[in-house]
């Protein structure tokens, strides 16, 4: 017998695991788009998932004293992103933050992306969407394009030995030419700090 869209679409939530975020689209292969919504509609209903924004459903991590837990908004946002086709990274607070330079945690978080700018609330949290260059996001996914992103925030008169040792133990497992690659389009003060912490040549 034919399994129903329903069970098919809760098979594969159940396969990547609670803490996962989804849209309609990581379904497509499933069926057509209605019946792909409809399934989603009816899961939620039945409290399996949470719709956390438009076309937007996680699948909850569940604590036995806190209860349902919070999404976490890298994975919402990379939900979105997978959505739209286009890549995202971090930036501000949020980059220094994901780093290690900074130990606060912003209400809101910013990705910087060739698509669209958008904000999309999820609870009484933000997630901005930052439309920017093709320059910029052309190491993004990458350990340095976090790094930029984190140091930018920071600002050159910040970095101090603390954070030195930090950049140092974040980008170990980097080799020279990834660190030049990503690093090409990267205002000059970072690359001669970052080259300097990991021992290159200009």
């Amino acid at each position: 017998m034919r399994q129903s869209i329903e069970n098919l679409v809760k098979d594969r939530i159940i396969d990547h695991g609670r803490g996962w975020c989804f849209t309609p689209m990581h379904f497509s292969d499933l069926g057509n788009d209605p019946s792909i919504r409809k399934a989603l509609s009816l899961l939620q209903k039945q409290n399996f998932i949470r719709r956390l924004a438009q076309g937007v459903y996680d699948y909850p991590i569940t604590h036995d004293l806190l209860g349902i837990i919070p999404p976490d908004l890298n994975e919402v946002a990379k939900a979105i992103a997978e959505k739209n086709g286009v890549q995202i990274q971090p930036a501000g607070a949020h980059a220094a933050n994901l780093v290690g330079l900074s130990n606060q945690v912003p209400g809101r978080v910013i990705f910087l992306t060739e698509g669209p700018s958008r904000t999309v609330k999820i609870g009484n949290q933000k997630i901005v969407f930052k439309k920017t260059t093709k320059k910029i996001m052309s190491s993004a996914g990458t350990r340095e394009g976090l790094l930029i992103q984190a140091m930018k925030n920071l600002g050159k008169d910040h970095i101090d030995q603390v954070a030195r040792a930090r950049i140092a133990e974040f980008l170990k497992n980097s080799n020279e030419k990834e660190i030049k690659e990503n690093m090409k389009f990267a205002p000059a003060w970072m690359r001669v700090i970052v080259f300097e912490i990991m021992g290159l040549k200009q």
